[in-house]
């Protein structure tokens, strides 16, 4: 059996190395990213506290809704809406305490979890003269979201101020030799790359070749950064667990 190589955020990657492991699948931890907090209490308080001035807060993942709620926040201010890319950002927002009233999403049931799919749920509504934040990361080489500047140019075009708020860092991980040898071995031992983020491609270390590894992308830009990294074969689906089971155990064995 080939083993899957979750390359998520070091938490991230554990959990979902146990739901996969949970479905048969043999699931390995690989972060090809790690998080850093880049706002203390002080500074969130204080963001918390201009909170009202937001028609719309856009929160882009999981990681920036845990940031946001960390120490100094507050409750969720009637009136301001909660936006998320996807299902797993919406339950996050619930875990932290915002109504469920209150967050616009894709349904479990979109094609994809990303900004388009976030428009087209909220993008009938009137924006003019509304002001809306983006809560965010900040890229270890100062990579920008194509998706998340889409969404802020439509919600421009329809006449909202768009801002944004850095509340955390994506670094590249101090890998260890172990890890540094699994990545090697993974060139050509039939592994499979799981990944969820264009910037995890872009970590891989220099000097390997993966014409002969494989990949699952989570995303469509995703697996073009894949195949630009030269994955000899990459495959695609929805970001949804059992979406993401059924293609690793549709493919080759």
């Amino acid at each position: 059996m080939r083993t899957v190589l979750v390359t998520r955020p070091q938490g991230e990657a554990e959990r979902w190395v146990q739901q996969l492991q949970a479905q048969g699948l043999a699931a390995q931890a690989l972060p090809l990213m790690a998080i850093e907090p880049v706002i203390d209490a002080a500074a969130r308080q204080a963001l918390w506290q201009g909170l009202p001035q937001w028609s719309a807060l856009m929160f882009v993942s999981g990681n920036a809704v845990a940031q946001f709620f960390g120490p100094g926040a507050g409750a969720w201010p009637a009136g301001v809406r909660a936006l998320a890319p996807g299902p797993g950002t919406a339950r996050a927002l619930v875990r932290c305490g915002v109504p469920p009233e209150c967050i616009d999403a894709p349904p479990e049931d979109a094609p994809q979890f990303d900004s388009e799919a976030l428009w087209a749920v909220m993008g009938e509504r009137d924006w003019r003269g509304r002001s809306v934040c983006v809560v965010r990361g900040q890229g270890a080489r100062e990579a920008r979201s194509s998706g998340r500047d889409w969404l802020a140019q439509q919600l421009q075009a329809a006449g909202a101020r768009v801002d944004d708020v850095a509340v955390y860092r994506r670094t590249v991980p101090d890998w260890t030799p172990a890890q540094h040898q699994r990545m090697q071995a993974a060139q050509t031992d039939g592994s499979l790359w799981l990944f969820s983020s264009s910037e995890a491609v872009v970590n891989l270390p220099a000097g390997l070749r993966w014409h002969a590894a494989q990949a699952l992308a989570t995303h469509p830009r995703i697996a073009q950064a894949a195949r630009q990294a030269g994955f000899g074969r990459v495959q695609e689906t929805r970001p949804a667990l059992a979406d993401v089971v059924a293609s690793i155990k549709s493919g080759p064995p």
